[in-house]
């Protein structure tokens, strides 16, 4: 069944049993039907009058990722500089290179750097795995319960951080709690669940602006995290913050099944632990999806492609990110806190600008055209940080990058048109497996590119990733082209 079929729902209408249930299971209701009983697993215990839906789960999980992700690591270094007998803090002032480095502290950062690795590629693995499960599964036993259960994971995965904390085991157990997290889904699990619910209650025009309200949620969760994680920190240890982190996660979680209602109508019958999860993703990328019928070679040959610039943009936004600091730490920058505190403030101020910007372009563009908008705004930043050796060339670059989120809303709006209704889970958890892996790409690429391009130009990487983004530039102008070519010639010939 055509997506343009159905109509938007309000968030938390639900689809009621009428003669033709069989065939529109797993599509969103309609505005103007009316709220029938539903079973408990349905509809929350309270409602909520506020014109929100998943925006908060979204936003309490990112923050409390935002918020232990630095803490942990700084809690590693800690650990592995006692045990290591280490007494010396890390340099953050700018050095004229006269000073020869402390071999241990080489130690240290290298234990340090492994232990994230080793917690990270553990997480990832395990969601690897279970992420497309879970997200499958929410096509047809509903969307509330991938809101609730990563949570309830990552509550889990801080219980096991304070038990270390408290304690002073051994920091594999690290590893322990973040694997925990990963058996529930983790972060991504949530990503697809939030993703695929607006993709549900959204029509195809509304659609993109909601993904991107979803998005400023990531950025403005991440900003307000990393000034309380650090003030905090510096105040009180790390124990103090982790209970935060354990509160938000639990807080997340009882939202989602207070206030959330389901999105589509749940099948009691179905199981979680069969392959037929797995079979879906596979049947996704391998046909184009249940809506492909009658052109399905493009159909699947854009997915494809679409999902290749997701890969590509976020990639270039994860790896660039990595080394804002570092090349503002060192010369001929040198920036102290202060500035580093701004240039993150204003990095992301720029998830709000990009929200405003892409509101007012569709007024008068296509989704496509905003994306290769938001992609050249990114572009002209980079090339910009290329050569910025003065703080005000610095900031001249975080300026011009005030529309470079505009694009990822675009592409996974672009994406989730492209599936069946009964296929959103699906999608979306494949979605938020390939940003686990661009988080990965893009950090070994770009921590890799940037000490081996020091001797020649130091702004080399950021360089490199302007010249990526113009592959998923050309890519989304060419389909929107042939689209438009397309449509031209249908109604001609109509």
């Amino acid at each position: 069944m055509d997506e343009s079929d159905t109509a938007a729902i309000l968030p938390g209408d639900v689809l009621s049993a009428t003669s033709t249930g069989d065939q529109m299971s797993n599509s969103v209701g309609r505005k103007d039907e009316p709220d029938v009983p539903t079973t408990g697993s349905v509809r929350p215990p309270f409602t909520c009058s506020l014109p929100v839906s998943v925006e908060p789960v979204l936003f309490l999980s990112m923050f409390s990722l935002a918020l232990q992700a630095p803490l942990s690591t700084q809690y590693l270094w800690d650990r592995i500089s006692e045990d290591l007998g280490y007494n010396g803090t890390k340099r953050s002032e700018c050095s004229n290179g006269s000073v020869t480095p402390d071999p241990l502290q080489k130690e240290v950062e290298t234990l340090t750097a492994h232990w994230n690795l080793y917690i990270s590629l553990g997480g990832f693995s395990v969601g690897l795995l279970v992420v497309p499960f879970l997200g499958s599964w929410s096509d047809l036993a509903g969307r509330r319960p991938v809101l609730i259960l990563p949570n309830l994971g990552l509550a889990l995965q801080a219980v096991v951080y304070l038990v270390v904390m408290y304690l002073k085991l051994p920091v594999v157990y690290f590893l322990v709690g973040r694997v925990l997290s990963g058996l529930s889904g983790d972060f991504n699990a949530i990503l697809a669940g939030c993703f695929a619910y607006v993709a549900d209650t959204s029509d195809r025009r509304s659609r993109t602006f909601r993904v991107a309200v979803l998005e400023a949620c990531l950025g403005l969760s991440g900003m307000l995290a990393s000034i309380i994680g650090g003030q905090w920190r510096r105040a009180q240890g790390y124990i103090n913050p982790f209970w935060l982190v354990l509160a938000t996660n639990l807080a997340a979680a009882l939202y989602a099944y207070l206030f959330v209602r389901e999105s589509v109508l749940p099948d009691p019958s179905t199981k979680l632990l069969t392959t037929r999860h797995h079979k879906a993703v596979w049947h996704l990328y391998s046909t184009g999806g249940s809506s492909s019928e009658g052109g399905g070679r493009f159909h699947r040959c854009k997915l494809w492609l679409y999902t290749l610039c997701f890969f590509l943009v976020v990639t270039v936004h994860f790896g660039s990110r990595e080394l804002y600091v570092l090349y503002e730490l060192s010369s001929p920058l040198c920036w102290g806190p202060a500035l580093i505190g701004y240039g993150s403030a204003a990095q992301h101020l720029a998830y709000l600008s990009s929200l405003l910007g892409l509101k007012i372009m569709q007024r008068c563009l296509e989704d496509s055209w905003v994306a290769l908008v938001g992609l050249a705004s990114n572009i002209t930043g980079l090339v910009v940080f290329t050569v910025a050796d003065t703080t005000q060339l610095m900031f001249t670059g975080y300026g011009l990058c005030f529309l470079f989120m505009a694009a990822t809303p675009v592409l996974r709006s672009k994406l989730s048109k492209l599936v069946d209704p009964s296929e959103q889970g699906t999608l979306f958890a494949s979605v938020a497996c390939v940003e686990s892996l661009c988080f990965l790409v893009g950090s070994g690429v770009f921590n890799s590119l940037y000490p081996a391009t020091l001797h020649f130009m130091k702004g080399f990487p950021f360089l490199f990733a302007a010249i990526i983004l113009f592959i998923p530039a050309g890519i989304i102008g060419t389909l929107q082209c042939l689209d438009q070519r397309r449509d031209h010639r249908e109604s001609t010939t109509s």
